[in-house]
């Protein structure tokens, strides 16, 4: 099995940033109509290549992002989980967003609340962040339930700016924690 450096880790789950070997696996996840049917569409490999290496970009900079997450049993890609800086028109903004993009076969495990956690506590005893929100459209009642789960609360109902031409994913909950 490959030996892989994680920034740190949780019972199940190793963070890390991302490397180019990791296009591929994220290219399925962010390619699965059902993994993003509440986002305006599946991405392309090109966009997944973008945003993997914006996030790489976003740890140099920062020491933080989405961060590529493996199983530690099987050193297998489940998708990302992270935090990253936002600065899109909302009233809680500039912020600092916490998220989450897991393969479906990786789904009903636990494994986004159990990561949100750890990111959180990253956020909060290594980063000194004071404040971390977390933005989802009102129908994807899964993200809501993590967003509870690692006990954010509710701040604002509001129409995202950036999915202003997506009537199903346009009214959006913000969540936030504070340390």
């Amino acid at each position: 099995m490959e030996q892989k450096c994680y920034l740190f880790t949780s019972d199940r789950l190793g963070f890390r940033n991302w490397v180019e070997g990791d296009v591929s696996e994220m290219d399925k996840i962010s390619g699965d109509q059902e993994v993003m049917r509440y986002f305006p569409a599946a991405k392309t490999l090109k966009e997944t290549e973008d945003f993997i290496f914006r996030m790489q970009q976003e740890f140099l900079n920062k020491g933080f992002c989405y961060f590529a997450v493996d199983r530690l049993d099987t050193s297998e890609l489940v998708g990302f989980i992270g935090i990253c800086s936002q600065t899109y028109e909302a009233s809680f903004n500039p912020s600092v967003d916490i998220g989450w993009r897991l393969g479906q076969k990786h789904w009903g495990k636990g494994f986004a609340t159990e990561g949100a956690v750890c990111c959180l506590r990253y956020a909060f005893d290594e980063l000194s962040l004071d404040r971390i929100v977390s933005v989802a459209p009102k129908a994807n009642l899964s993200s809501v339930k993590v967003m509870q789960k690692i006990g954010m609360k509710e701040l604002i109902s509001f129409r995202h700016p950036l999915l202003e031409d997506y009537p199903a994913l346009v009214e959006c909950v913000c969540y936030e924690i504070r340390r």
